[in-house]
């Protein structure tokens, strides 16, 4: 038979990958330094390759190769713990650790629900929760740092496995003194006109949104940048322009204090679906789908349900 890595040298790589440093891997590995050390050079000598440069007894780098290598030991190692928690759990779902990533225009507004019901339901359940942009989601999932991801589509998947959960519509926030705020409905010329205040660079929301009223982006300038939901609100709050913001985050973000008001958009377009997405090659895909359901289960307000209803 062909001689293969085993899991315990990928191992030993990717914690020398984390901590670039041989004794701190060690530790981590419960090893020695030596075992540690003979362990990556016997997966070299095995692959034919250099994956690190050992520029000093200090420093340690590694190689453009190695770095590619590390991400795909990743990958393998995640979804050999899901083997093993799949094949523990048995009868028994939803057991065990399981890694979500989420992207930040859905975590506070679809989670909470959720993880109350989950606690309740699944006691046995450790769920990690990790906030990051969609193609940070969808690198961490391709190299097995998250078991699976919380993201808006439209967006490019590749491979992976798709579970789409519902549908929402973007609508727009408002000064309330604004000239606009006395229309029921904005248009997309009626967004062109004005200071349009959104998410930075990286948030697929903001590209949806401006991709679907043929907007132009905004200037590069702090005013129209921003990291949150809540801080585009804010600001809108304060006079600085108008904002668009998935519907369903309007209960968390929208409050009595703020001197805004929200209108609805007539472009249709502008709306998005919550999916649920996977590595295919991951043996919990029936946790994910059990997961699927918990959140369909619970939704949060203004999400179109088949036959066009909306959520209370």
């Amino acid at each position: 038979m062909r001689p293969l890595p085993t899991l315990r040298q990928l191992r030993y790589l990717v914690t020398v990958a984390e901590t670039l440093h041989f004794g701190k891997a060690a530790d981590l590995c419960f090893v020695t330094q030596s075992t540690l050390s003979a362990g990556i050079q016997e997966l070299e000598t095995l692959l034919g390759i250099t994956l690190i440069e050992r520029q000093s007894r200090r420093k340690v780098v590694l190689t453009p190769l190695g770095n590619e290598l590390v991400e795909r030991a990743r990958a393998i190692l995640a979804d050999t713990e899901a083997l093993v928690d799949a094949a523990q759990a048995g009868a028994h779902p939803l057991v065990g650790d399981l890694r979500l990533g989420v992207i930040p225009t859905i975590g506070p507004y679809v989670l909470p629900k959720v993880l109350s019901v989950a606690r309740r339901s699944y006691p046995d359940l450790k769920l990690y929760l990790r906030e990051e942009q969609t193609a940070r989601v969808l690198d961490d999932l391709a190299a097995g740092r998250i078991d699976c991801g919380l993201i808006a589509l439209p967006f490019e998947t590749g491979d992976l496995m798709i579970r789409e959960l519902w549908r929402e519509d973007v609508v727009a926030v408002l000064p309330a003194d604004h000239p606009l705020a006395s229309q029921r409905t904005l248009s997309d010329a009626d967004l062109a006109a004005t200071e349009l205040l959104m998410l930075e660079d990286g948030h697929c929301l903001r590209d949806h949104a401006l991709q679907a009223c043929a907007l132009r982006k905004p200037k590069d300038n702090e005013a129209f940048q921003a990291t949150s939901l809540g801080t585009l609100v804010q600001m809108v709050g304060s006079g600085l322009g108008v904002t668009l913001i998935p519907r369903t985050a309007i209960n968390v973000e929208v409050n009595n204090d703020l001197p805004v008001v929200v209108r609805d958009l007539s472009n249709s377009r502008v709306a998005r679906s919550l999916a649920m997405v996977w590595r295919p090659v991951n043996p919990r895909g029936r946790d994910f789908d059990l997961l699927a359901d918990m959140i369909m289960a619970n939704p949060p307000s203004g999400i179109l349900l088949s036959g066009g209803k909306r959520t209370a």
